[in-house]
This record gives structure tokens, sequence and C-alpha cells, in this order.
């Protein structure tokens, strides 16, 4: 079977792109785990979340199962669909990212869509980035890393993929409140896994990381 690369790391830390510009390069497929959780945000927010004041769990959670997601893992052209639309661009939206932390610490959230990755990934030939994929969603992964930065340089990143209406610094303290979130949920929380390799993309182009990344990956596969 061919491998399962893991990649973890906070947001704005490159995942994503370098996740993706690995698969492309190897030919394997892509899951962006974290447009799962944006996903089921997007949909809890069209059925009334924002409205919701009491037992906002209890609804949340009784609630995601009529959000029904799907995945096309291919790294060239990845795609989300809820309820059978694609939703690659709505998921992207300030709304979305000032919801999507409270709905993915939720265990019963974290639950239901742990099975659908591991069903994806299953099969390997697949680059996978999130934030517990090397130390809960696939521990077994024959490579793992972890992407980090400095907030500041984060923060520029996602500003960049933004409306640039939206202030740095609100940038800034959400992508902070998101750490903080990510870090101390009590169901699995942000951490480098055991046997991750660590790299700090502060000082790095996207060309150098997707080196780096490439070179451990052959040196670890001897490929």
């Amino acid at each position: 079977m061919e491998p399962v690369i893991a990649i973890d790391g906070p947001s704005g830390a490159g995942k994503s792109s370098v996740a993706r510009a690995i698969a492309v390069r190897a030919g394997w497929r892509y899951l962006d785990t974290g447009s799962l959780y944006r996903a089921l945000t997007l949909g809890l927010l069209g059925q009334g979340l924002v409205e919701v004041t009491k037992d906002r769990e209890g609804w949340i959670c009784r609630t995601a199962p009529t959000c029904i997601l799907t995945i096309d893992s291919s790294a060239l052209e990845p795609k989300i669909f809820l309820n059978g639309s694609d939703v690659g661009e709505q998921i992207r939206s300030l709304e979305v990212t000032q919801n999507v932390s409270e709905i993915s610490a939720l265990p019963c959230v974290r639950s239901r869509l742990l099975d659908l990755q591991r069903e994806l990934i299953k099969r390997g030939g697949i680059v996978v980035e999130g934030r517990d994929i090397g130390s809960v969603v696939w521990p077994q992964a024959e490579v793992k890393f972890y992407l980090t930065a400095d907030l500041t340089a984060r923060a520029l990143r996602r500003h960049a993929e933004l409306n640039k209406d939206v202030e740095l610094d609100f940038i800034a303290g959400s992508l902070a409140q998101r750490d903080q979130t990510d870090s101390t949920r009590a169901h699995s929380p942000l951490a480098l896994a055991s046997g991750a390799i660590l790299l700090d993309t502060t000082e790095s182009s996207f060309e150098e990381v997707v080196e780096q990344v490439w070179n451990e990956i052959e040196r670890e596969l001897a490929l």
C-alpha cells in the first residue's frame, strides 16, 4: 500500500499549500481535514447556529448529522461538498473562520468526522493535513510533520487569503484565540505527535518548505 503522509500544525503555518504541492508532486491524493470542519460549520450556520443561545452543544450534536459532507481528494482539484453542493469558496468566509473553533472542539463533532477521515485515508497514497492527524487520526502514518511559524507570519499569510478589508490585528487575534482553543481542548488537542518532524516555516519561502518536506519524505521512505 502507498504511504500516508501526515502534516499537522496551527492555522497559517502553510500546511494546506505544502501538503497539496507534495501530493501533486508524488501523484498522491490530498485531504485537508480542516475543510471538513469548516464545511460542517457552514452547514450549521445555515441552520441557525448564530441564533442558538441555549444548550448550543446539544443543538450542534443533534443538527450536525443533517450536514452531509463528501470529499473529492484529487490533489489537482480537491473539492468539498455540503449536501451535494460545492462549498470550497464559502468555507473560507470570515463568519466560518470565527465559528469553526467552537464546532471543532466538540467531541461529538470530532468523533463523527474522525470516521470519515479514516475511511478516506485507509487505502494510502495520500497527504493529509490538519491538527491531530499524526497523533489521533492516523498515528501510524509513514511520515509525520508538524509545521509551525510565529504569529505575525501566520497572520500575514491568512490576511493574504482573506478579504483585505479585514484588519491584520483582528486576524492575529483570531489566530491566537484559535491556537489557545486548539491546544487546550480536552478532545484531540493540537500537539506535536510522537515521531513528527518539526519544521518552523517563519523565515522560509513556500518553495523552500516544499523542498524540505519532500527531502524528508525521500529520506524516510528511501524513495
